[in-house]
């Protein structure tokens, strides 16, 4: 009835290897160590951690959002794949990290155990040193069972599996980090909680999926979207999305259901029950609500989901399949906007962040970590306080086209209907689309041309809340494509190398 959230897609990069040199003092640092991080291990608790994803064009720094992550006592993130820059900000940190394998790469892993065993020393041994990364979980692919992706990722997720898992025995690593494979939540179905059962095309492999992660101690991870739910389905009421009660109860049996999470969750521990494993714990690998893009997601909405769910969580009740067992931790989604997502899902794609991309809280959130309200970034370096906007003593008849060529390079999507600057005007979206340009190109004089209907301001031009943003430049978000491809580039061209010589 309520528990299926619609699938979503993401592409995420690669990381490149790194000098041998260093690849070997992991190797013969990475017993001395073991014994440390495995005792401070057993004293963790659940926590809230987050999403930290780096799709977009204005990035700060890595060292700038570690630091953020410190000063708001954010010892828990997610990662969607190993690049290196963001990972040697994180050594010495003290975060416990879970990098990503990008789903496109399981088919070389899962084809060789070369390519694992060359995977784990560029990514995880190398960065597994005293003073290094607190690397606790490996995401095996990113939701690889989706329905829309039609199997393609599906025979590669059991071989990629074991590999991995071989290759972290090599690296005397395999009792620490675990390895983990995020699953959406249409992996599975019911009309009621307890009824949950796994997509019958997906029986098989999940009960070895499951067995695998039971053996090897691991969690199942799921991302749960109740925002998408909404988003999906015109009759899905919007009390039962939230914690703050429902006239919309779903009653199973001598269960009663008040929210969404609860019962998507509860069919998914019917689910894991009716295969056998109905004592694994389970991870929420991504769960928020977005702030911007489409009338449903807005700040107030996403300020009192997150903290309902934060409140609920901590809160330690349970659900009614599992009393008194919360999720072993809970990773919000987002820790920024990615304005250089993809919109196919929705125009909210874009905007799940707890933090503006300049490391601006968005809204008053307590993340139950004993540090209160959110804590902002701290010497964030903006580009200079100049905007672009469309130059009012021109004829804007002819701009249609150069309003459609900003908006390709750069994120519009709070122009549309229901988003944060819906409502400026005809006039107002040109010069939004100009400036967004404008500070995607890092505010170059010629890229606020748009022949002669553009000009450079220095008031502000943002209109209630519709805000025109300034740049930053501490992050080289400019070359964030260009290192994604060089990275593939390296890691395919280590890998064939890698099959040449065995």
């Amino acid at each position: 009835m309520y528990y299926a959230d619609k699938s979503r897609r993401r592409s995420r990069s690669f990381a490149a290897p790194l000098p041998a040199t260093e690849v070997a003092a992991a190797a013969t640092s990475t017993v001395l160590i073991l014994a440390l991080i495995i005792f401070n291990s057993a004293l963790a608790e659940a926590e809230i951690g987050v999403n930290w994803g780096t799709l977009s064009a204005h990035r700060l720094s890595p060292r700038t959002v570690v630091d953020l992550l410190k000063e708001n006592r954010i010892r828990k993130v997610k990662i969607f794949d190993a690049d290196p820059d963001v990972l040697r900000a994180l050594k010495g940190s003290g975060i416990q990290v879970m990098i990503g394998i990008p789903n496109e790469l399981l088919s070389a892993i899962a084809s060789s155990s070369a390519a694992s065993d060359l995977w784990t020393r560029q990514n995880v041994s190398a960065f597994v040193v005293r003073g290094g990364v607190d690397i606790r979980y490996i995401a095996v692919g990113n939701e690889p069972f989706l329905t829309s992706y039609s199997g393609q990722f599906q025979s590669y997720v059991m071989p990629a599996l074991l590999n991995l898992q071989q290759s972290l025995v090599k690296a005397n690593l395999a009792g620490y980090i675990k390895l983990v494979v995020p699953c959406n939540a249409d992996a599975y179905e019911s009309s009621l909680p307890s009824q949950g059962t796994f997509r019958p095309e997906l029986t098989q492999i999940m009960t070895q999926l499951v067995s695998f992660l039971n053996s090897n101690g691991s969690p199942f991870v799921v991302n749960i979207y109740p925002f998408l739910s909404l988003y999906g389905n015109s009759d899905f009421p919007q009390d039962y999305a939230f914690f703050d009660g429902t006239n919309h109860a779903v009653v199973d049996g001598p269960n009663v259901y008040y929210n969404a999470f609860d019962g998507n969750f509860d069919t998914l521990a019917a689910a894991l029950n009716r295969i056998g494993y109905g004592q694994i714990p389970i991870v929420i690998g991504e769960i928020g609500w977005p702030t911007d893009g489409v009338l449903s997601a807005n700040l107030t909405a996403s300020r009192v989901f997150n903290q309902g769910l934060i409140n609920h969580v901590l809160s330690n009740k349970g659900t009614p399949l599992r009393p008194g067992i919360p999720p072993m931790d809970v990773y919000l989604f987002s820790l920024f906007d990615e304005g250089a997502k993809s919109t196919l899902p929705g125009n909210f794609e874009r905007h799940w962040g707890i933090f503006s991309f300049d490391g601006q809280a968005k809204y008053r959130l307590n993340l139950g970590l004993s540090n209160g309200l959110l804590k902002n970034a701290e010497d964030v370096r903006y580009l200079p306080s100049r905007w672009c906007i469309a130059n009012p003593s021109k004829d804007l008849s002819t701009a249609a086209n150069h309003l459609k060529l900003a908006c390709s390079a750069a994120d519009c999507t709070t122009l549309d209907n229901g988003g944060s600057c819906s409502a400026i005007g005809a006039k107002g979206n040109i010069s939004y689309a100009f400036n967004s340009y404008y500070q995607v190109q890092k505010q170059k004089l010629q890229s606020c041309d748009f022949d002669g209907l553009g000009m450079v301001t220095f008031l502000d031009p943002s209109i209630g809340d519709c805000r025109f943003l300034v740049g930053v430049s501490d992050g080289d978000a400019s070359s964030t494509y260009r290192q994604t491809s060089h990275r593939l580039i390296i890691f395919w061209s280590s890998f064939f190398l890698v099959i040449m010589l065995v």
